[in-house]
């Protein structure tokens, strides 16, 4: 108070402090007025642009949605004929409609119905086939010890035990009579060309081999002993020497490759004949090569064509790649359809002009069977719905449908199915892991979705390659026998008969005797340009064998397809 001389000075400072922090007070509310109505602005701002990225999202997720569909599900039919009844997997949105479900558990409970009400089939007990009649029957009479005129034979009891005896090797000795005209006779014998004709023999039989020994049927033998029975030639050559003959190793092989040459116009015949089918399998598998530029064992590739209806096999080996250009010369001018697993060599095929790609839904099943123990629920779910389908075949099966009538009841009842389990697919992959089992399963089946639907668009469709992989799995026994073919022409080779034995299975013919046969009669075809090889075919071969009237004319008068 001394600083100031009155009291009006001391107010006069007092106001005038209340007017300094009133103009400050009133700025500071300004202040925060803005602050508070920026802040506000942002916060409307915020809000918006979050509002604004969820519809965007929302917009890529459906975006996301339908290129995958697009990815997964080329539209390859567009190169295929049109046909009304041609029907595709698709749909709108990623939830099952009322309707959609309600059709699909309607087709899952009939399937399930006809499952309990199919009468069951009686179990046969086991009981022991009769041997065959047409075998040698090799008499032994045991009389009883004791018997003298005092008895009487009042009948006997019979009993048939078979036996064996080691296979016979034998020689077959042609003996050519050799006749001389009577010398007051020989005057005036020539021929066209003016030679005199005083001497007569046969013609010497053809034989499979020039300059060789070994007969049709041995060496038939010794390719179904390696083939067809897995047996390596070194074995066969042990066993033989067990019953006298020793056979050099070179000379065995040599015959071999002999016959491969032999056969080999006769496996052409056969490709040609299985690419000009319009339904096919195709599989491939591994077969080690000894690789003499590398002086290792490599790893290659045999490939395998079924034409399913017919039922013929072809094996193909191309210096054991399994590149996409190998099966795409293969099937060059192939049109059809072809079945395959998910290898992506097959994919080309999607967008081949007149080619239908079919996929295996036992690759699919594979796949959630290995997930079982990751996610067991949805690994049964997808098993079951798997399950239906198949179970759907074997009703066509037992009621013994054609081509039409199967067609018809897969688009009743398995194509609601199908569209079912492929929402289920879509809807439960983002809640797995990606990278886990049931994740892989889920993408493996999505993306060959439309593959795996196919098979509904007809009857003659099968829905997995299984004739296929049944056909390959000689191979895959006969390589754990022998364990490696020598170089790339032995695996050529053996190409060339597992598709010849391959056919004699398809078509239930004998190979013992259509080889001893074939490896008689090809020399003619393969000379004579006139001749149909398809004729030599084992299904061809069986039915003119009935026909067959004399050995020179078989086959020469018939026309194959």
């Amino acid at each position: 108070m001394s600083d100031y001389r009155d009291n009006d000075t001391f107010i006069e400072v007092l106001l005038q402090e209340r007017d300094e922090l009133y103009s400050q007070l009133s700025r500071f509310r300004k202040m925060d007025h803005r602050a508070f109505e920026e802040a506000e602005k942002k916060n409307q701002y915020l809000t918006q642009v979050i509002q604004e990225k969820d519809a965007k999202i929302r917009q890529l997720t459906d975006q996301l949605a339908w290129y995958r569909r697009k990815f997964w599900h080329p539209s390859s039919e567009k190169f295929i004929p049109e046909d009304p009844n041609q029907r595709r997997i698709d749909f709108e949105g990623l939830d099952m409609l009322p309707e959609e479900e309600a059709i699909a558990k309607e087709a899952a409970n009939e399937v399930i119905i006809y499952e309990r009400v199919k009468p069951s089939k009686e179990k046969k007990h086991p009981v022991r086939l009769p041997i065959p009649d047409d075998l040698r029957r090799e008499i032994v009479i045991i009389e009883p010890e004791g018997i003298d005129e005092n008895w009487i034979r009042i009948g006997e009891e019979i009993t048939e035990v078979l036996e064996h005896k080691p296979g016979e090797l034998y020689v077959r000795r042609i003996i050519r009579p050799k006749y001389a005209l009577k010398r007051e006779l020989q005057k005036g014998q020539e021929d066209d060309q003016g030679n005199q004709q005083n001497i007569c023999i046969a013609s010497l039989p053809a034989l499979p081999l020039p300059r060789s020994n070994a007969g049709a049927s041995l060496l038939a033998e010794l390719l179904m002993g390696k083939y067809l029975y897995h047996l390596p030639f070194h074995r066969q050559i042990a066993m033989m020497k067990l019953t006298g003959v020793s056979l050099p190793a070179s000379t065995v092989n040599g015959w071999f490759q002999g016959s491969c040459d032999l056969l080999r116009a006769l496996y052409d015949r056969l490709r040609e004949i299985v690419m000009s089918t319009d339904y096919i399998q195709v599989d491939e598998s591994t077969i080690p090569v000894i690789d003499n530029e590398k002086n290792r064992t490599v790893k290659a590739y045999l490939w395998l064509v079924r034409a399913v209806i017919e039922g013929f096999v072809f094996f193909h080996y191309d210096k054991g790649s399994r590149a996409q250009k190998v099966v795409v010369e293969l099937l060059r001018n192939f049109k059809g359809a072809v079945q395959a697993d998910g290898y992506e060599a097959y994919s080309i095929y999607e967008q081949k002009k007149g080619v239908l790609l079919l996929g295996c839904w036992a690759h699919a099943r594979r796949k959630f069977e290995e997930s079982l123990k990751e996610d067991k629920d949805r690994a049964e779910y997808a098993l079951g719905q798997i399950g239906l389908l198949y179970r759907i075949e074997t009703m066509a099966d037992d009621q013994k449908l054609d081509y039409d009538q199967r067609a018809d009841l897969r688009k009743r009842l398995a194509y609601p199915i199908l569209c079912a389990f492929e929402k289920w697919i879509v809807s439960n992959y983002p809640k797995v892991l990606p990278t886990g089992r049931m994740g892989k399963a889920l993408r493996y089946t999505y993306s060959l979705f439309q593959r795996l639907t196919r098979y509904h668009l007809d009857g003659r469709y099968r829905m997995d390659n299984n004739l296929a992989e049944n056909a390959i799995r000689v191979m895959v026994v006969g390589r754990k026998n022998y364990l490696f073919c020598g170089n790339h022409d032995a695996a050529e080779n053996a190409a060339v008969m597992y598709s010849l034995l391959g056919c004699c299975n398809a078509s239930g013919v004998n190979p013992r005797e259509w080889l001893t046969d074939i490896l008689t009669r090809i020399p003619e075809y393969n000379s004579n340009y006139n001749l149909d090889l398809a004729d030599l075919l084992p299904h061809n071969w069986k039915k003119l064998k009935s026909h067959q009237q004399t050995r020179g004319s078989f086959g020469a008068n018939y026309n194959s397809s």
